[in-house]
């Protein structure tokens, strides 16, 4: 669909912006100055919408798509809106998910240089990650004074791409370049440089947390900090324009800010604070997302996000599709075209654990199925029914096809919410119950598994972290995106199940704990038939 957009400048006025606030990136994007908070900072802030989804399929649930529209929906009913995205990544566009602008005529654009280069905030990631590492081999190679151990170094070099050659590689090679050691690259979007922009406050809090990042170990097992290497401001100075938040538009000219965007899967997958709130200052409604299912993603942001943030979320979005229904209730994929009422019953089974597993966290919740031309009338019914008989209120859009008026019924629906039902927020797990008790219930009330196995890595790793003095800290579960288990071949509901903890890692920085789970991967690879070479076409 071509896109025909405002200049941005006409965005930034319609969000209530001012001039002097806005950096503009050529015609139709911008970095808003965050010296704007301190203007705004006695405004109260707006309703905060998370929206979320059941368990992914390949046949599709259309989360972004559901937000964008939501968004021009609320507008169409004359709500003074934000939608607050993350920014994608290079390595799912060219790999299997392709971009992530939306589709249709619920898009944001330009769709292009989002996906893509954007405003260089992902090279910016991607340069201060190399630089730390660079730094960390030439204080060993130039004699070492902070006595670092080449076998403990924990800190990762980065590549926004999906380069699975580069797990695991040997460093140095040759003749005077360096100590020989291995090393490997995470993808930028799962580091933890990616998750401190995402987590500051502000340029302070920012480099304060950049110090804390442990980088390595010595020879005599202490750890060794960034600050330790003297190069926060370094840092600071080639993210200080990536950490303002970016401003663009709905294909119906509604103020988008996209900003961040870690994995939710590998990481703790929500956009920035610094835009959230400052979405929560421009407007009565702030609508974002999180990635993947609500066990990763919106787990993530209401027990790490909103935690660390003091934000209150006022309700949450569930979107599911029929066809994604069926598919959690046994439908092969090639079968998803053909009526099949009592395999979407099935199927929604899953939707009701990531609905009840919202209520657990006290929101209010509205299930919104995103509509597809297969769509049988009985399946709609009978989805209609079951939504009716568990109390759940449910709307179906048609966003993809009609842009905001497609989601009308929708933004009725999340207002009539927001009028009548009280968001009663609270965290999960309280954060001073030890690693293990948090893993544990995150994995038993969340995901539902019967049995939690912590391996000798990670065993080893806990007991080191608490004893550092990083017990208290929320834990970021990285785990498939696939199924409730840490096994992606299991749909559905599934009961009974051990998840099984191969090892913990820290970031001490974004104030969390990793906990790697299954057959994770920090650095995904391409598939076969990459989405690169499917543009080939275009």
């Amino acid at each position: 669909m071509e896109e025909k957009l405002l200049k941005i400048s006409d965005v930034a006025k319609k969000a209530g912006i001012k001039d002097k606030y806005l950096e503009p990136y050529g015609n139709y994007k911008a970095k808003i100055n965050m010296e704007i908070m301190g203007e705004l900072k006695n405004k109260p802030n707006g309703k905060l919408i998370l929206v979320t989804a059941i368990t992914p399929t390949k046949a599709g649930e259309g989360k972004t798509t559901t937000s964008i529209a939501l968004a021009d929906g609320l507008a169409k009913i004359k709500k003074n809106c934000m939608l607050v995205l993350r920014e994608p990544s290079l390595g799912p566009v060219f790999g299997i998910k392709g971009g992530a602008t939306g589709g249709g005529k619920v898009s944001i654009g330009p769709s292009e240089d989002i996906n893509l280069h954007f405003t260089g905030d992902m090279h910016a990631l991607t340069s201060s990650i190399n630089l730390v590492s660079a730094i960390i081999d030439n204080h060993i190679f130039q004699g070492n004074e902070l006595n670092i151990n080449p076998n403990r170094i924990v800190w990762k070099r980065a590549i926004d791409m999906n380069d699975r050659a580069l797990r695991e590689i040997t460093i140095a090679q040759g003749h005077n370049n360096g100590v020989v050691r291995q090393d490997g690259f995470v993808i930028t979007v799962a580091s933890e440089m990616m998750a401190i922009m995402c987590l500051a406050e502000n340029k302070e809090d920012f480099i304060n947390r950049v110090n804390r990042v442990i980088v390595a170990y010595t020879n005599d097992d202490l750890p060794v900090t960034i600050k330790d290497l003297r190069i926060s401001n370094a840092i600071y100075k080639l993210m200080k324009d990536a950490l303002n938040p970016n401003l663009v538009q709905t294909l119906e000219h509604n103020p988008c800010l996209v900003h961040g965007g870690p994995f939710a899967n590998i990481a703790h997958g929500c956009n920035s604070i610094i835009a959230t709130k400052l979405g929560l200052k421009l407007s009565d409604i702030v609508v974002t997302e999180a990635g993947f299912g609500a066990d990763l993603g919106a787990e993530k942001f209401l027990d790490i996000k909103c935690r660390v943030g003091n934000l209150k979320p006022d309700m949450a979005v569930m979107v599911a599709t029929i066809r994604a229904l069926k598919m959690h209730g046994g439908v092969s994929q090639t079968d998803l075209e053909l009526e099949n009422v009592e395999a979407m019953l099935e199927g929604c089974k899953n939707l009701e654990r990531h609905l009840e597993n919202m209520k657990k966290f006290g929101l209010p919740v509205v299930v919104a199925i995103n509509h597809f031309a297969s769509d049988k009338e009985q399946e709609i019914k009978a989805l209609t029914k079951w939504c009716k008989d568990h109390n759940y209120v449910v709307s179906f859009l048609d966003g993809f096809i009609k842009g905001g008026d497609g989601a009308i019924d929708l933004a009725n629906k999340v207002m009539e919410t927001l009028e009548t039902k009280k968001s009663n927020y609270h965290p999960l797990y309280d954060v001073n119950l030890s690693i293990k008790d948090k893993i544990k219930k995150i994995a038993k009330e969340i995901y539902r598994a019967s049995n939690v196995i912590f391996l000798e890595e990670a065993e080893k790793n806990i007991a080191k972290f608490e004893q550092m003095g990083f017990g208290n800290t929320p834990v970021c579960i990285a785990k498939t995106p696939q199924s409730f288990t840490d096994d992606a071949k299991i749909y559905g509901a599934p009961k009974d199940f051990t998840i099984t903890v191969r090892d913990v890692t820290l970031s001490s920085g974004a104030g969390f704990v990793v906990a790697l789970t299954g057959n994770i991967l920090t650095l995904p690879g391409l598939p076969k038939v990459p989405a690169a070479i499917k543009m080939e076409d275009e």
